[in-house]
C-alpha cells in the first residue's frame, strides 16, 4: 500500500508484443527484472510437451516450463516486487481450484508465429484469474484479447510449425489447477520459478515442478521437483493434484 501501481502498456506490434510471445518485453525505464505469472502443466505432461516442442526445433523449448500464461513476460523495477508478491498472495487467497483440459491444436498465424494446444476447459477461470493478477501493482495492459493456451512451437520454420500442429492435434490432458506461480527470466534467457501461490479453497500440493534448462534447483516456495516422463506423439492424459 502507498505505492502507485506501475501501469505497463505495449506499443506498436513487434516481435515482443505478439500474442503467445514468451520473450521478455522491455517497457519504459524499468531495467531490473523480467517476470511472468503462469499455471504449470503437471508432470508427466509438461515434460512430454516440452520434449515434443524441442523435437520440432524450437530453441525456447528448454528455457521455459510448459505453462498457461496469466501475466506475460514483463520487465518491472525490483522495488515493485514485494508489493506484487503480496498482491499475488491476496489473489490466491480469494481463488479456488478448477479443472483444466487441453485438447487439440491451433495457431495464431499469420498474426503471430505460434502453434499451441487449445485449453478447452478452465479458460474462463484463467481469464478471470489473469485479470486479478494484472489489477495490482503491475497493471499490464494487453494489446490483444487474452487467449489461454499452451505453446508447442514458437517462431520456427513454417514447415516445423505445420508439423507441430498436425502431430499434436490429438493430444489431450486434464488436471486440477490448485494455484499458480511467479517466474523470473534470467540473463541467460531461462525462466525460473520464484514462488508458488496456492488457492485458499481446495488446497493441495502445487503440481510437480518442471525444471527449465540450467535450473539445477530452485529456492523458497518453488522448490518441488518431478521426474515423470511421457512418450509418444499425442496421448490422453488425466491428472489431479488433489
Amino acid at each position: 500500500m502507498g505505492r502507485a501501481p506501475v501501469t505497463l502498456t505495449s506499443g506498436p506490434i513487434s516481435p515482443e508484443t505478439r500474442p503467445g510471445d514468451e520473450r521478455g518485453e522491455r517497457v519504459g525505464n524499468c531495467t531490473n527484472r523480467i517476470i511472468g505469472v503462469s499455471i504449470a502443466v503437471p508432470e508427466p505432461y509438461g515434460s512430454l510437451i516440452q520434449q515434443r516442442r524441442a523435437g520440432f526445433g524450437d530453441p525456447l523449448a528448454h528455457s521455459i516450463a510448459t505453462h498457461v500464461t496469466l501475466l506475460p513476460p514483463t520487465e518491472v523495477d525490483e522495488a515493485v516486487l514485494p508489493a506484487f508478491r503480496e498482491h499475488l498472495e491476496l489473489v490466491a487467497a480469494a481463488g479456488c481450484s478448477f479443472r483444466m483440459r487441453l485438447d487439440g491444436t491451433a495457431t495464431f498465424r499469420p498474426l503471430s508465429p505460434v502453434v499451441y494446444v487449445e485449453l478447452r476447459e478452465g479458460a474462463a477461470s484463467c481469464a478471470d484469474l489473469q485479470e486479478r493478477v494484472r489489477s495490482g501493482p503491475v497493471q499490464r495492459e494487453l494489446q490483444f484479447p487474452y487467449h489461454p493456451h499452451v505453446t508447442i512451437a514458437h517462431c520456427i520454420a513454417e514447415e516445423a510449425m505445420d508439423l507441430a500442429q498436425r502431430e499434436l492435434a490429438d493430444f489431450t490432458a486434464s488436471w486440477t489447477a490448485n494455484g499458480f506461480s511467479l517466474y523470473e527470466q534470467g540473463p541467460d534467457g531461462v525462466w525460473r520459478k520464484l514462488y508458488d501461490y496456492l488457492f485458499a479453497l481446495g488446497l493441495a500440493p502445487v503440481v510437480p515442478h518442471q525444471h527449465s534448462a540450467g535450473e539445477g534447483g530452485s529456492k523458497g516456495a518453488g522448490k518441488s521437483a518431478a521426474k515423470g516422463k511421457g512418450k509418444g506423439k499425442g496421448r490422453t492424459a488425466t491428472s489431479s493434484t488433489r
